[in-house]
């Protein structure tokens, strides 16, 4: 695999960027490596090696995919600020804002309290996106320093070696695929398979090695039946083979349930050509010397990928039944196959050297997708809302339907005339009533299919769209200009609701609006969540962008740091102590202004005592109780809002609640012991466990306790992530 590739030098860099036929300037570049060196000094990587090698292997890859001096010089330098005493403006000083911007959009942030893990790597992924915005060479500069750690993952502990797998495969590779920079695509994918399906991927590995011989000559004869046929026609082709990458074949295993000895179309052929009329002519060919399966035939040059991506696939039947993949491009087609949108970047390029006006640059529509996705995050305050969007946009796939014009329309999978109408315009949308879906009238929230043809009916006395279109849409800008019509329509009705939940909160802690809502305390809610007002932060709590607990959790932080600590825990302390006449549930949770009412803790979410919690009241079942945070929350909030109800838990005597725990580790002899060992050593009543291995060698071991509240649940969670091999513990959803 590619971990056993060269180590690149300086001067392979310098050549390389000589070879694609630009001015090349070896001065700022010799600079730039020079500086970077002299800055990293003595540090050395996990492998021992000096630090300056991965610099210098992330530039190469750059080079190879056509970028610019700059770029080049951003990545020999996209450490420093981060990993040395150089700061962003020494870089402004030294080589510019053009390259010194590059670098700060890579750079992860730093010197900020986050309220976990989780809302740090958030906010480090919403900057490189605005970043990217600005500069789309910034996600290439981190797609390139991705694939060097990847290559070099090895040696990195087990549980890092996952962690950085996982995070490959649900964000950069699917960003690689998004750019269509297929190079790129898949080796991180097929290095993110290594590590976190090790079994699997060697199973694949040895069995592709067994019959290679017998599948190289099979592909090989076609190759020159074909080759021989071409010629005859007078057509100009290049014809190669290639083994299918290992990702994808073992993604067909899972999803036909089949074997690696039935999957018989492992290696493909691909013919360039020409020109257009070429491929088509050369697709009659090879559909003359064999017969193609129904149903497998593609046309991406009619109908390119949203990334850019144009080709012809088909896949045929040869000797004794076995199928072959064959795929045709144009020349141009093949580079941007490869590189993407670095190919459009580096034919600009190469067109300015050489003194030519560039008749190719990267189009407006090709990124509409990432215009949307920054459109959106401007206004998702909610870290994990902002990230479980995100992976769900950067996985392509689509489907295809017709307007009545006969104009193709490409939407996200399992899209709805909703998505469509609004992928038209936003006021098609907004007075959308009906639809026709190959001229049947149908519902609006049915699921189109490929090939559908789509009329959308419009009236102009519709009311706008409802809330409830934002349960069945997949696209982010059907939700996106759905959101933006609530937000504009609708804002003072948001900023009363903002408002109200706000106060709710204010009085749930037991404090006064009067102390909390000073300028020095808001500005840090203000600055934390980017908003511009008072009345931007009511709306966005009204509009469900961002709980009224986060933001008064924020205003806390700036609250105590002049206040004592104690002080404000006294307030707290004196408030529980007026709710102490009120009487409990058997939950432990007492209804505002409520006694003696039905209370069930929500299983979705099973809050425990020190969690922030909501009523929901239901009908006939009394108040269900749901973590702040439960993600089903937001779909009853924007339901029926006014079934809301202010509870808290009574603190007087101490229940006791039963949780779920999920714990992830690398199997070990004993290992289940030393869990339970550390269980008890914290005085912990273990209820349940159960623990299974899977074929990669993770233990995953599930376990109930009982706890009395969240600050023992806490001490569990500490404990049993000292355990050796343990790699992650983790709540039960």
């Amino acid at each position: 695999m590619q971990e056993a590739k060269v180590q690149y030098t300086i001067d392979d860099i310098v050549n390389k960027m000589k070879k694609n036929n630009r001015k090349t300037d070896t001065k700022l570049i010799l600079k730039a490596y020079n500086y970077a060196k002299d800055n990293h000094g003595d540090q050395l990587r996990k492998s021992g090696e000096p630090y300056i090698i991965h610099p210098v292997q992330v530039a190469y890859t750059l080079a190879e995919l056509g970028l610019d001096d700059a770029t080049i010089c951003a990545a020999l330098l996209h450490d420093v600020v981060e990993d040395t005493p150089i700061t962003h403006q020494d870089l402004i000083n030294e080589f510019g804002n053009e390259i010194a911007e590059m670098v700060d959009g890579v750079t992860k942030l730093s010197k900020l309290n986050y309220e976990s893990v989780e809302e740090e790597q958030v906010e480090n992924y919403r900057k490189m996106f605005l970043a990217m915005g600005k500069d789309i060479r910034v996600i290439m500069i981190k797609l390139s320093d991705r694939l060097h750690n990847m290559r070099t993952l090895k040696y990195l502990s087990r549980d890092r070696q996952i962690a950085n797998a996982k995070e490959t495969m649900e964000l950069y590779a699917p960003l690689a695929n998004r750019l269509g920079i297929y190079s790129l695509k898949w080796e991180l994918e097929d290095l993110g398979f290594k590590y976190l399906y090790p079994e699997d991927y060697r199973e694949i590995v040895e069995g592709i090695d067994r019959k290679r011989e017998e599948r190289l000559q099979f592909i090989e004869k076609i190759q020159e039946q074909i080759k021989q046929e071409l010629k005859s026609q007078k057509i100009e082709a290049e014809i190669t083979g290639r083994a299918k990458h290992l990702y994808s074949i073992y993604r067909k295993m899972k999803r036909d349930n089949c074997t690696l000895d039935q999957i018989y179309d492992l290696f493909a052929l691909r013919i360039i050509v020409n020109s257009v009329k070429d491929c088509y002519a050369a697709l009659g060919v090879v559909h003359e010397l064999y017969n193609p399966m129904p149903g497998r035939f593609k046309d991406y040059i009619a109908v390119p990928k949203p990334n850019m991506y144009q080709s012809l696939h088909t896949t045929l039947i040869g000797e004794k039944g076995t199928p072959f993949e064959v795929q045709i491009r144009t020349w141009d087609m093949h580079r941007i196959a490869e590189y993407g949108i670095a190919a459009h970047w580096a034919y600009k390029e190469a067109s300015f050297a050489k003194g030519k006006k560039a008749n190719v640059t990267v189009s407006e529509d090709k990124l509409a997708w990432l215009r949307e996705t920054l459109e959106w995050q401007k206004d998702m305050q909610d870290p994990q809302e902002f990230l479980n969007t995100l992976k769900t946009e950067l996985f392509e796939d689509e489907v295809y339907v017709f307007t009545p014009k006969g104009d193709i329309k490409v939407l996200p999978r399992g899209s709805t005339p909703i998505d469509y109408a609004y992928s038209i315009h936003a006021e098609i949308g907004h007075h959308m009533t009906g639809c026709k879906i190959n001229s049947k009238m149908m519902p609006i929230i049915t699921k189109l299919h490929n090939g559908d043809i789509v009329e959308i009916i419009t009236s102009d006395n519709a009311k706008g769209p409802s809330r409830d279109w934002l349960k069945f849409i997949q696209s982010s800008t059907a939700k996106n200009k759905i959101n933006a019509w609530f937000k504009k329509n609708l804002r003072e009705e948001n900023i009363e609701k903002g408002k109200d939940l706000i106060e709710k909160e204010i009085k749930r802690i037991g404090m006064e609006h009067s102390e909390l809502f000073k300028p020095e305390f808001i500005q840090g809610a203000f600055n934390r969540y980017k908003f511009n007002s008072v009345e931007d932060m009511y709306a966005s709590v009204g509009f469900g962008a961002i709980t009224s607990g986060k933001v008064i959790a924020r205003i806390l932080e700036e609250y105590r740091k002049t206040h004592k600590e104690e002080n404000v825990e006294q307030k707290l302390e004196e408030l529980n102590q007026e709710k102490v006449n009120r009487k409990p549930s058997k939950s432990g949770v007492v209804v505002e202004g409520i006694d003696n009412c039905l209370v069930k803790l929500s299983k979705c979410c099973n809050p425990v005592p020190g969690d922030k919690i909501v009523g929901y009241i239901t009908r006939g079942r009394g108040v269900s109780i749901h973590r702040a945070d439960c993600s089903n929350l937001k779909d009853l909030f924007l339901d029926e809002e006014n079934r809301m109800i202010d509870v808290y838990w009574y603190t007087e005597k101490e229940a006791a609640y039963n949780v779920d725990i999920e714990i992830f580790a690398n199997d070990r002899s004993g290992l289940l012991a030393d869990i339970i060992t550390q269980i008890a050593a914290v005085k912990t009543k273990l209820i349940a466990v159960s623990s299974r291995a899977n074929k990669e060698r993770i233990a995953i071991t599930e376990v109930t306790v009982e706890v009395e509240n969240l600050e023992q649940l806490n001490e569990v969670l500490k404990a049993v992530r000292k355990v050796d091999s343990v790699y992650e513990v983790k709540r039960k959803k």
